[in-house]
Order: structure tokens, then sequence, then C-alpha cells
């Protein structure tokens, strides 16, 4: 009789990013910028990859779908921030609230399974290149990277069907800027041991082994860099392991802090989460880029040959990927 009692939230309100009261312009114009340039960034990068048949080779492969993770995680919660920020309006239906924990948690666990699959990747490539397209050939390439989207999907079916049966009666704020699984299970009216047993095991748990798995093949990287005996395939070796090091440094930094730490301060917590969400992805097709000089050699053959072809695309995906969850 008292659950007959209580209000069936139907909708959200999002409190957004804390101390910022009075600058919503500032951080409007930021996150836009932000978003703007992930966007642009990473439809160059897949546009160059895609139009240069030299980069139709297996780390490129990886790279276009990294560009691709990206280009969505980028979407999952800026575009509802900036509508925040610049129309003041922070509601969020309930449905719009769990396609964010659904998007969220697929894209995050699809990103840190795709960065691991990169670590094999460049294992066999430097430890066994005469071995290498044979280990790498497409088929495998192609069920490595199905596996990762087609596991990222089943973790989060499994987080948002779990979070979207819980009752929720009120209060209805999420003290965070977008809807993530902590924020929103405080606000469940019932026990949520099952969700937070299964948050540390797919949270926890594996991408803990799967950061061990990246380790363990630097480890032996490391060992195969320093048995070369050319100087020029040493240097060459380091600068593609240091620009994906830096790619995972920059994704398993922030969430594990996050994932592991729940009951961080919400300044702190929000700054980690920009920084994984907002920043990162911006930031991915710069290192691939400024370290890689047969990308910057396709992006400059990309753009002397059909600068308006390039742009007119960018233009219309950059467009059909800011329609976002902004409900």
């Amino acid at each position: 009789m008292e659950m007959e009692n209580r209000t069936v939230v139907s909708e959200f309100i999002l409190l957004g990013i804390p101390n910022t009261k009075g600058h919503e312009t500032i951080l409007f114009i930021g996150f836009l910028a932000f978003y703007l340039c992930t966007l642009l960034g990473n439809l160059l990068i897949l546009s160059a990859i895609l139009a240069d048949s030299r980069l139709h080779t297996p780390m490129y492969f990886f790279l276009c779908n990294l560009s691709v993770v990206d280009l969505g995680f980028a979407s999952v919660s800026t575009p509802k921030l900036l509508v925040s920020l610049w129309a003041k309006s922070r509601t969020i239906s309930l449905g719009g609230c769990m396609s964010q924990v659904f998007f969220f948690q697929f894209l995050g666990s699809t990103e840190c399974l795709l960065c691991t699959v990169m670590a094999f990747d460049r294992y066999v490539a430097i430890c066994h290149p005469l071995r290498y397209l044979i280990i790498m050939n497409w088929r495998v390439c192609a069920i490595l990277a199905a596996g990762t989207w087609i596991t990222g999907s089943f973790h989060a079916t499994i987080f948002t069907s779990l979070t979207v049966t819980l009752p929720y009666c009120g209060p209805n704020v999420i003290d965070f800027y977008f809807c993530d699984i902590f924020p929103v299970t405080k606000l469940a009216c019932a026990d949520t041991y099952i969700i937070e047993t299964v948050s540390f095991t797919n949270n926890g748990l594996v991408p803990m082994t799967c950061f061990f798995l990246i380790l363990l093949s630097y480890v032996r990287i490391v060992f195969s860099i320093l048995k070369m005996n050319s100087a020029e395939g040493r240097r060459k070796a380091a600068s593609t392991c240091a620009s994906h090091l830096t790619v995972v440094t920059l994704f398993f930094g922030p969430c594990t802090i996050i994932y592991t730490q729940p009951q961080l301060s919400k300044v702190v917590a929000t700054a980690l989460q920009i920084s994984a969400d907002a920043v990162a992805p911006m930031l991915n097709p710069v290192i691939y880029t400024l370290r890689n000089k047969e990308v910057k050699g396709a992006l400059r053959k990309q753009r002397g040959s059909d600068d308006c072809t390039l742009m007119c695309c960018i233009c219309r995906s950059s467009m059909w990927m800011s329609i976002e969850i902004c409900l």
C-alpha cells in the first residue's frame, strides 16, 4: 500500500556541472568547440583511411572503429548538456535518461575491449612480424571488431535492464550533468544490491582484466623492441605504441577512478567524467595524426584532391550526429 501512494517518476532533472552558475555562456562555447572538434577530427580520420588504399590494414581498421566509438561517445551527453546550458532546459524524460545509460555503457565497454584488441594487434605486428598478415587476416579482424561491439551491447543491455526495472518514486533530481548508473540508481526507492554487485563485476573486474592484458602485451612488446637491431625500426615501433598507450591512459585513467571510487566529490567526479567523454574523444584523432606520417600524408592527399566533397560530407555528418538524445 505504501508503494501505491508514491508518485512514479516520468522525468528527471539534471543539475549539470557543479559550481558553474553564471558561467553558462562560457561553458556552452567551450563544450560546443570540443564537440565540433571531435566530430571534425574523427570524420577526417575516417575519410582519410577509407579513401587511401595504403591504409587498408588491420591497425587502421581498428582505428576506424575507435573513431566511430569516439563520435558516439561525444554525442551521448554533450548535445543535451549544450541544450541545458543554452536554453536552461534541464529536464530529461525517463526514456531519454535510460538511453543515455545504455549508450554510455555500450560505447564505454566497446572502447575498453577495442583498446585491448588494438594492443594485441601491436603485439602481433612487433613480436611476430613475419606471421602478422597470417594471424591478423581480415576474417580475424572482422571477428575481433564485431566481438567488441556485440559484447559492449550485451554489457549495456544488462545494465540498462537492471536500471530501468528499478522503481523511481521521487525525488527526481540527478546530481550530475547526464544520466549514468551511479547518479540514477541513487534515486531508486528499492534495494540496489544486485546492480551494485553487477557493476562491481562488469565495471571493475572486466576493465581491470583488459588493462592487465594490455600491460602484458606491452611488456612483451618492450622486450621485442629492445632486441631490434635497427634504430629506425625501434623508433617506428615505439612511436606507434606511444600513440596507443596515450589513448589507453586517457580512457582507463578517469574511468578507473570514477568506477572504483563512487564516493568521490561532485567536482572531482565531474572533472574526470568530462575528460573521459568530452576531451579524450577530441584528442584521440590528434594523437594518432601528429605521430603518424601515413595518416598525415593521407589527410594532405585528401585535402588536396577533394576539398569540396570532403567538407560537404563532414557538414552532413556533423548535422546528423548533433541530433541526439535531447528529450
